[in-house]
């Protein structure tokens, strides 16, 4: 099907899904939570000729994020329940008062009608973006990377499957068949058809969603995130925060990628960085983390040298840059140069340093004594998340239910006339 008719399609629905009350949406998420982990064989299968016709041309964390699972299957079923459980976002008021001539003006949010994703080789996203969507009375029209897309194809075969079994518009969920660079463009210009647009993947498809695009669009995901460890911190405590920021997912946008540490406990702490990340996990027969250092960290650690762009970069692989600073306001400082405004933090026993940091960080999530890895709509309690926006008009970190709607205002008379 021509993505133009995708659009047609997905227009006409809104009408319907955006009646639908929040008994109905709810058994229809379950409904489709139950024809996903059904469907399970065929999404494995399609799955696998996704990362046979991958391997070898993209990383093996790449692969990671590109692989399903029983497990991982189940894990996006279990998402979507998750959603139902929560209250519906729509149609709550926001806010209401009565005028002197009798007029009672109130603030109710609505859906905001049809939701365009583009995003890349994350199968899991497909089901994430659709029950988000679909909760909040959204259309969405999915458009997946060539990488994923019979993962993606055979995902949405099962939610629509389950819509179905309902009695319900198989419509208000679509995925684009063309994964050609003219279907993003199309959805990058669909005035008056695509309310709404979440570019979700690397930098080059962020940029370009955000400069061509013609309709709304969210900038979202990529993350240059920091960790610094401050002179007071607790060092135990600041290995195991990076050991987890970095290595436990790195192909993710909250995965650490610079550490920055205070000159005082520098040359306690690099050794016992370097032994956790390097030497112990080549001991371990894990991947060893490649660290990047600057002329002073180089001066207590063997490592690499770090280049002109490594603290500009976000590796999604076992990389860390890693600098040497002298105060806490020179690791604001260069949080303020450097980051992408998506996720950082600071290890401290210090609670003035602490309340410093978090007031000078411009970043949708600030951490104290904790790793970056909890930027989630999961762990947030949003249930699963449709991107993390990095800007800051209409919303910030992780989007989720609230976040796919708009409002509008709803006056009520008794014959009133200007």
């Amino acid at each position: 099907m021509r993505t133009q008719e995708i659009l047609n399609r997905a227009k006409a629905a809104v009408p319907g899904i955006s009646a639908l009350d929040s008994e109905t949406k709810d058994r229809a998420i379950y409904a489709m939570a139950e024809s996903l982990t059904a469907a399970a064989e065929d999404i494995l299968a399609a799955n696998s000729l996704d990362v046979e016709a991958a391997r070898g041309h993209i990383s093996e964390v790449m692969i990671d994020r590109l692989s399903l699972s029983a497990g991982r299957i189940e894990a996006m079923a279990d998402g979507m329940r998750q959603v139902a459980e929560l209250p519906d976002p729509v149609w709550n008021g926001l806010g209401k008062l009565e005028r002197p001539d009798g007029l009672v003006i109130e603030k109710v949010s609505v859906p905001i009608g049809v939701v365009a994703i583009i995003y890349e080789s994350r199968p899991n996203v497909t089901s994430d973006a659709a029950v988000l969507s679909f909760k909040s009375g959204n259309v969405c029209v999915l458009r997946s990377g060539k990488e994923a897309w019979r993962s993606a194809n055979a995902i949405v075969k099962a939610l629509r499957a389950g819509l179905k079994s309902l009695g319900l518009n198989e419509d208000y969920i679509q995925l684009v068949e063309d994964t050609t660079r003219e279907s993003a463009r199309e959805l990058m210009t669909a005035s008056g058809y695509v309310d709404l647009l979440i570019p979700r993947g690397g930098a080059g498809l962020i940029r370009s969603c955000v400069e061509n695009a013609t309709v709304p669009c969210i900038e979202t995901g990529t993350g240059i995130c920091h960790v610094y460890v401050d002179s007071s911190a607790d060092l135990e405590m600041a290995a195991n925060i990076i050991e987890n920021a970095k290595t436990s997912r790195p192909s993710v946008c909250n995965a650490q990628e610079v550490c920055l540490i205070h000159s005082d406990v520098a040359d306690t702490f690099l050794p016992m960085l370097k032994r956790r990340l390097v030497d112990e996990r080549t001991e371990n027969g894990k991947t060893p983390v490649e660290l990047r250092l600057d002329k002073r960290a180089a001066g207590v650690i063997e490592g690499k040298a770090a280049g002109a762009e490594d603290f500009d970069t976000e590796f999604l692989d076992y990389i860390l840059a890693v600098k040497v600073v002298d105060s806490l306001e020179e690791a604001v400082e260069h949080i303020g140069r450097h980051s992408t405004h998506h996720s950082d933090a600071i290890v401290t026993r210090d609670d003035a340093a602490a309340d410093k940091f978090l007031r000078g960080v411009d970043s949708a999530a600030v951490y104290v004594n904790a790793s970056t890895r909890f930027t989630d709509g999961g762990e947030f309690g949003l249930g699963c998340e449709m991107g993390i926006s990095t800007q800051k008009l209409h919303a910030r970190g992780p989007m989720g239910l609230r976040e796919l709607t708009t409002y509008k205002y709803v006056v009520r008379g008794h014959g009133n006339v200007r």
